[in-house]
């Protein structure tokens, strides 16, 4: 698969500022998806906000296999992260999240104290990639329509200082991506999230890394969605024939319409039409915590 560079300006706008501002903010939040927490997190991150603390966010975790993100969270805790599932959407866990990064600045806020200093609102820097679901946590924190909310990659354009309440406020920030997207797992994880435009890698490429990870891991969610057989020979185009014939994406002469299952799928994918999914696993081997 061709490497991916995609780094449009405003990404590359938001890096400098964020550079320009860590030291004004306490905490980082990261955001990412629960169902791939290693490909949606941004490795370029830790470059630019220096030693400052960071709780990483795993929001969708009501769309994700519980079992696998409870090994995720292992993980991080093994290696001294700060981690907390979340649903933004239904805001499960998110009245915690506050708490939590008080917690993790405690010491910090002591220090000031013990100078005399004034109790002041925590600030945060909340950070993502793409289409993780930054604006709608935002607007459950502060519970009205404070950013615009969408399915399209990247519509918070410029940092703005958002106040939760008197003691909590957070800088919201563009999702960025790294510049160049050079693991094909990873790129390939994102095209099925949607985080990345179809545009940038064939579809039928998506598609097939998709029914791997079904076939794999999901055989019977897979079979049950479409009414169908999984055999342990059949390849991807043959799964592709299989869903043309049950969906009517299959005509005499003309044979299966691709184009038109690959879209199906999809769709069903990002649409949750298979329950709670892992994309990754700790023991995948692009997995690096």
């Amino acid at each position: 698969m061709p490497k991916i560079n995609h780094y449009p300006g405003h990404m590359a706008k938001t890096k400098r500022l964020i550079k320009e501002r860590i030291k004004q903010v306490d905490i980082v939040f990261e955001l990412v998806d629960a169902r791939a927490p290693f490909s949606t997190t941004n490795p370029a991150l830790s470059s630019f906000i220096s030693n400052t603390p960071k709780l990483i966010l795993l929001n969708k975790a009501d769309l994700a296999d519980k079992k696998i993100l409870e090994q995720f969270e292992q993980r991080f805790h093994d290696l001294g992260m700060h981690t907390l599932a979340i649903d933004a959407r239904k805001g499960v866990n998110v009245n915690k999240i506050q708490t939590i990064a008080r917690h993790i600045c405690q010491e910090k806020f002591l220090k000031e104290e013990s100078r005399g200093m004034k109790p002041r609102a925590l600030r945060a820097l909340i950070v993502g990639i793409p289409n993780v679901g930054k604006s709608t946590l935002i607007n459950r924190l502060v519970n009205k329509r404070a950013t615009k909310v969408g399915d399209t990659p990247g519509i918070t354009r410029h940092l703005q200082m958002i106040r939760i309440n008197k003691d909590f406020e957070l800088l919201d920030t563009p999702g960025i991506l790294w510049p160049n997207l050079d693991d094909d797992t990873v790129a390939l994880n994102l095209a099925l999230l949607g985080t990345i435009k179809d545009s940038l890698i064939p579809k039928d490429d998506v598609a097939i890394h998709g029914i791997g990870i079904l076939k794999s891991r999901y055989k019977q969610s897979f079979e049950k969605r479409y009414d169908l057989t999984v055999e342990q020979a059949d390849t991807p185009v043959d799964l592709f024939d299989k869903i043309g014939k049950r969906r009517g994406a299959y005509t005499q002469g003309a044979g299966i319409n691709y184009e038109r299952v690959i879209d199906l799928f999809l769709y069903d994918v990002r649409h949750q039409a298979f329950g709670n999914i892992a994309l990754e696993t700790v023991d995948d081997t692009h997995v690096q915590l």
